[in-house]
């Protein structure tokens, strides 16, 4: 024990086993190693320097700001009716969809809890901006908006299936479906 080496490698497995950043029979396991069959608990625990990162709350609360504004910039961008901004709210809108996707594909890999409402904000921006640029460039067709609005559901469908996100994989066939039976009804 008198090696510095074994000893900081000791005191970094009993902060390992205190935080639980790996199982306690692999603690034991790695310090009985190190310690030649002495007990981890001898060891008088070191102090390990505060690393420089937002508590998790207060994370979760600029990340949730941070959607609200999106959603709030896409309310704008589809009530919005001066035609000298409507090209830039449309970019706004498209570029802050791209952003909360990628956010929230990110965080439902670190099985974040607000992932879920990432991914709902992100499906509403994109679906506001598409429609939005539909009802701007497409005033009137309503052939390109059947198909806007088919391919956003195919979209949360697919999603769905690949992230195994029962609420996407849902929304996405019951759109289909919608879009289906109005496309029935219309034709008779």
């Amino acid at each position: 024990m008198t090696n510095p080496r074994k000893k900081i490698i000791l005191n970094e497995i009993l902060f390992w086993k205190q935080n639980k950043l790996l199982p306690e029979h692999y603690c034991d396991f790695l310090a009985a190693l190190y310690t030649e069959g002495a007990d981890l608990e001898e060891l008088e625990p070191v102090q390990h320097p505060k690393q420089a990162v937002l508590p998790t709350e207060k994370r979760k609360m600029i990340l949730l700001v941070a959607g609200l504004c999106m959603a709030i910039i896409a309310m704008l961008a589809v009530y919005f009716t001066i035609t000298s901004l409507t090209l830039i709210l449309t970019i706004v809108v498209g570029i802050s969809a791209c952003i909360l996707f990628i956010i929230a594909l990110r965080m439902a890999h670190k099985q974040h809890l607000l992932a879920p409402a990432f991914h709902l904000l992100a499906a509403i921006l994109f679906f506001s901006m598409s429609i939005r640029i539909c009802t701007t460039y497409f005033s009137g067709n309503n052939i390109v908006l059947f198909c806007l609005i088919a391919a956003n559901c195919v979209i949360w469908l697919w999603s769905g299936l690949k992230m195994k996100l029962l609420y996407f994989t849902v929304s996405g066939a019951l759109g289909l479906l919608a879009l289906i039976g109005y496309y029935i009804i219309n034709l008779m």
